[in-house]
């Protein structure tokens, strides 16, 4: 068991760099947009990319998981597999890009974008190109090539942020006459000074397009064509995990798509719904410290849940990943908290955003519960019961939306920032109550618990904890991070001694 959970850890930690380094790349654009951009085009930014997310999980409707659930455990040539799965996407993204794409001027009404369909038109691409490089992506995964899944991912990272850097910083000091003046013609024939997200979503497509060759390379030649009668299993296993899939992005839509349209005008004194829209996204960015960590350990993850299902051991190898997960995540929930005043000086850069910074922890923890979420769902795809994941998915949209439209209109950021906690949280405890009795596992759920609400409350006291020098503000802060580690290692002795670690007493 020590060999597997050091795997797991191997795999999380390659998947985990690549992420947070993929992750701080992409983060670096945060202090670039609240520096050039206005709060309107951020709250465009905001809105859009949470549409794209959602939409994200309907272009590729659970096959990836399904992928990994019949290329490992159901005795099916795993090429054969691929190739059929990818054909289906690869139809399916076609038409529902095309369908968004046709559709994009009425979208753009609808959505108070009047006039700028061609936003639209460029989503519609950007959906169909991830949900065709999604597969190509879990084979890498499923084949445990890591370390080329993290250089790819990386590179298409790195592609979206050079050309923002471009189209939003370049071009704009160019087209000022600042540097470069001598482009200045060539630039001033294609720049635009009023666009803002449009930028971001151009930068995001011609990455996208560029890294497109080179993953179907690697993934390898495939026959295309669908067989019927051989995908549709696959096709009533996926379904299911198409709705598990849209509660993981529910929040992002109702919580940052819609927090516009339902707080009330001059809520916030000197801006608009959508300015404040722009301010709610930013400090929501802040929360993906938490959310890199649960995409790394799900990368890793997954896969090695299916290899190991066999295995009559793991149950108790599922419920050792959870305890290990939730410790990790507790204290990084605890260290990113007290420090929000100085990750908000750095990535937060205009004026005002910092007004937010007060969701965050309650942001932190709602993505915690979506890893321990994700860890718990494990007990409906090993036993082909995905359509739980649509009766807990409803469960969780339904408290999402009531949430959002009860609280964003009274309280403002903090409400939108609850349903993303009350969601997750709800579905951890609907999925581990009926996970026990369909898929016993002996989770260490009292000390799981209590580690979660006392990180919680560190967390915030120290958020609001202040003295005027702001060295000993900083020491007595992190010495909160130090104080969690002794309690965490103190009720940890015994499990910590079963791995070969012992903590030893000090002679007075």
């Amino acid at each position: 068991m020590m060999s597997q959970l050091k795997r797991l850890a191997g795999q999380t930690a390659v998947y985990g760099i690549s992420s947070i380094l993929g992750k701080t790349i992409n983060f670096l654009l945060l202090p670039i947009y609240t520096a050039y951009l206005d709060k309107e085009a951020l709250g465009s930014f905001t809105a859009i990319y949470a549409f794209i997310a959602f939409l994200n999980i309907v272009f590729t409707y659970g096959m990836e998981t399904t992928y990994f659930r019949y290329a490992t455990g159901k005795g099916l040539d795993p090429q054969k597999v691929f190739a059929q799965i990818q054909s289906l996407l690869i139809t399916s993204s076609i038409s529902l890009g095309a369908i968004i794409y046709l559709s994009a001027d009425p979208i753009a009404f609808w959505l108070g974008y009047e006039g700028e369909a061609h936003l639209f038109r460029w989503v519609a691409w950007i959906l169909a190109i991830d949900a065709v490089m999604a597969i190509p992506y879990a084979k890498l995964r499923k084949e445990n090539k890591a370390l080329t899944f993290a250089v790819t991912k990386l590179g298409n990272i790195l592609l979206n942020v050079i050309f923002n850097v471009f189209f939003i910083v370049l071009c704009f000091h160019v087209w000022k006459g600042d540097i470069f003046s001598s482009l200045q013609p060539i630039v001033k024939s294609f720049y635009r000074s009023d666009w803002g997200v449009d930028y971001i979503l151009l930068s995001n497509l011609l990455a996208n397009a560029l890294m497109l060759p080179l993953l179907f390379k690697l993934a390898g030649k495939f026959s295309f064509g669908i067989d019927k009668n051989f995908i549709q299993p696959m096709w009533h296993y996926a379904i299911p995990l198409l709705f598990m899939g849209l509660a993981g992005v529910t929040n992002e839509v109702f919580s940052r798509g819609l927090f516009e349209y339902l707080l009330p005008e001059n809520f916030y004194e000197g801006l608009t719904s959508r300015q404040a829209g722009g301010v709610f996204g930013a400090n929501f960015k802040l929360a993906i410290f938490m959310n890199l960590v649960i995409q790394a350990f799900k990368y890793a993850a997954e896969p090695f849940f299916f290899n190991q299902s066999t295995d009559k051991n793991s149950p108790e190898l599922f419920a050792r990943v959870m305890h290990a997960f939730v410790i990790f995540c507790s204290i990084l929930m605890v260290m990113i908290s007290v420090n929000l005043d100085i990750l908000g000086a750095l990535f937060l850069r205009g004026e005002g955003y910092d007004s937010g910074l007060f969701i965050v922890p309650v942001l932190l923890f709602g993505y915690l519960f979506l890893g321990i979420y994700f860890n718990l769902s494990i007990w409906f795809k090993l036993t082909d019961q995905t359509k739980f994941s649509f009766y807990i998915t409803l469960a969780g949209a339904a408290i999402t939306i009531l949430v959002i439209f009860l609280l964003v209109p009274v309280w403002g950021y903090m409400g939108a920032a609850l349903s993303t906690l009350a969601c997750y949280l709800s579905m951890s405890v609907i999925c581990y109550t009926y996970g026990q009795r369909f898929f016993p596992i002996p989770y260490q759920t009292g000390k799981a618990v209590f580690y979660l609400f006392l990180a919680f409350a560190l967390s915030y006291f120290g958020f609001y904890l202040e003295f005027e020098i702001p060295v000993l503000q900083f020491i007595l802060r992190n010495g909160l991070v130090i104080a969690f580690v002794i309690v965490v290692l103190f009720f940890e002795k015994e499990n910590l001694q079963k791995l070969g670690i012992s903590i030893k007493k000090k002679k007075p």
